[in-house]
């Protein structure tokens, strides 16, 4: 893929990146506060993005330049099963109509900035609190670290070797977050899904128009898949289940994610979390039409060493060359995003649920805000050496296991909002259960996100993560059972001893 540089693409690529850091450094004085030295104003925005800004956030964070490479590059490698990731965004956003604004009031009464202070405040429990930041951290830097790798493969794609232009763009990236916050990502994100748009729009009109047509695209893609002997333009019959419980998991996990939960605390009401749920499955249509491109790899018989390779290739064959440096430019940016949303969120975890917690209990706001600012340097910092320094299946092998992570925190963050019955040590106790095992069945099934379960002669396959969460759930329940019926009995025995007295 990688060849001699294409000027021209190379142009448009620098202007449009040279724009989005002025956009980035220029946020810092965008609904400007008194002060940015306060976590609310650079970690949370000020809790005032109403509905357009929070709808491109949003989507910036869930549609990133890795769902660009990745999704198609999926669909490619294993055709219909590849589009699990558009079921999944339908089923999230009845959950968020539903579950975020009751989360968003509680953040906003109590001046919480992170799951782990719903956690704390819901439970007093710092163990549990410690429990649910620990998760958010470490689920978070392998998928910034994935963004990186969506960026080096659109700047690889301009004919660029080395790092050092990824390393270029880190530094960016990093210097805009520190200085912004959680603005730049904000008033990025309007270019960012601007040009993503314009780029899938392009691509699913003269892409086809070029191969002969859709039916062209799907017959080649079925006529390849048939030659390798495995995947498939739709789904087999063994396939419902796994696909199911994979988009559900998922659904589940996806605003789970310390960054999903930064912006939705960074709205300005629930009315504009309510209304985002509406207008969001604008951006499943756009995944869709993201994924199709994997399908029309075949069609126009790509020869790919990495399948990751298939969407920049696609765009250097059937574009000329100031178009393909155009989309380039809108994959970058598109890592832009969701990385300082990530990094942001991480690093919120990182000050408030760490540092004030153990470290310094007095800290000030300055003090707070400071920290969190050094943390998300940290966090980038850490994703850019996994990219550098470890193999990319590293990487992708730690996104696996994020999610499967991330998902063990539900129980916590929402049922609190629901019911008072659960206890700390009990959701601790299935939290660890499900890390621990959902860990476990990674592993033994080689970093897969799917795992048989035999009874008998009957097979099923499921998403690890959501089984991992269903004995969460269920050590939860019979954990806060035994310590309830304890309860009961201590009381009762002190009733007893009270009466002898009498």
């Amino acid at each position: 893929m990688i060849g001699e540089v294409d000027y021209a693409a190379l142009a448009v690529f620098v202007f449009f990146f040279v724009l989005v850091t002025a956009l980035g450094f220029v946020a810092a004085r965008w609904r400007r506060p008194k002060t940015l030295a306060h976590i609310d104003e650079w970690g949370l925005g000020g809790r005032q993005f109403g509905p357009w800004i929070s709808w491109f956030l949003i989507g910036g964070d869930l549609y990133t330049a890795y769902t660009v490479i990745a999704v198609p590059a999926l669909v490619y490698a294993v055709g219909a099963f590849g589009f699990f990731a558009l079921p999944y965004t339908i089923i999230v956003y009845p959950i968020v109509f539903t579950i975020m604004p009751a989360l968003w009031k509680l953040a906003k009464e109590h001046h919480y900035v992170t799951a782990a202070d719903v956690a704390h405040g819901a439970y007093g429990s710092r163990p549990l609190e410690l429990a649910i930041a620990v998760t958010g951290v470490i689920a978070t830097m392998p998928y910034i670290a994935l963004q990186l790798i969506g960026m080096a493969a659109a700047i690889h794609a301009l004919g660029l070797e080395g790092e050092l232009p990824l390393v270029a763009a880190f530094i960016v990236l990093a210097l805009y977050t520190y200085s912004s916050g959680l603005r730049a990502p904000a008033l990025i994100a309007f270019v960012k899904d601007a040009m993503i748009y314009i780029v899938v729009a392009a691509a699913i009109a003269l892409i086809p128009l070029k191969l002969g047509g859709y039916g062209a695209v799907f017959a080649a893609a079925e006529a390849a898949f048939q030659a390798k002997g495995s995947g498939g333009i739709l789904l087999t019959p063994d396939q419902y289940l796994p696909y199911a419980s994979l988009a559900l998991g998922s659904a589940l996990a996806s605003f789970m994610y310390p960054h999903t939960l930064t912006v939705v605390f960074a709205s300005s009401g629930p009315d504009v979390i309510r209304k985002n749920a509406f207008l969001l499955p604008a951006y499943t249509l756009l995944l869709g039409l993201i994924a199709l491109l994997g399908f029309m790899g075949h069609a126009a018989g790509l020869k790919l060493a990495n399948n990751n390779d298939v969407v920049p290739t696609l765009f250097k064959t059937m574009f000329p060359g100031w178009f393909a440096g155009f989309a380039f430019a809108a994959i970058a940016i598109g890592a832009l995003v969701p990385a300082a949303v990530m990094s942001i969120g991480a690093a919120n975890l990182f000050a408030r649920n760490f540092w004030r917690a153990y470290v310094d209990p007095q800290i000030t706001a300055h003090g707070e805000a400071k920290v969190a600012k050094t943390a998300s340097l940290a966090v980038k910092l850490g994703a850019l050496l996994v990219i550098l320094f470890l193999p990319t299946q590293f990487a992708l092998d730690l996104q696996l296991l994020g999610g499967l992570w991330i998902l063990q925190t539900f129980p916590t963050v929402v049922f609190g909002l629901f019911t008072s019955w659960f206890r700390a040590g009990a959701l601790l106790a299935g939290w660890a259960v499900g890390f621990l095992g959902g860990t476990w069945l990674a592993w033994v099934n080689n970093f897969k996100p799917l795992h048989t379960l035999t009874f008998g002669e009957h097979h099923f396959v499921l998403y690890s993560g959501l089984l991992a969460l269903a004995a969460n759930i269920v050590v939860a329940l019979v954990v806060n059972a035994a310590l309830e019926r304890r309860r009961a009995a201590s009381g009762v025995a002190k009733g007893a001893k009270q009466d002898r007295v009498n």
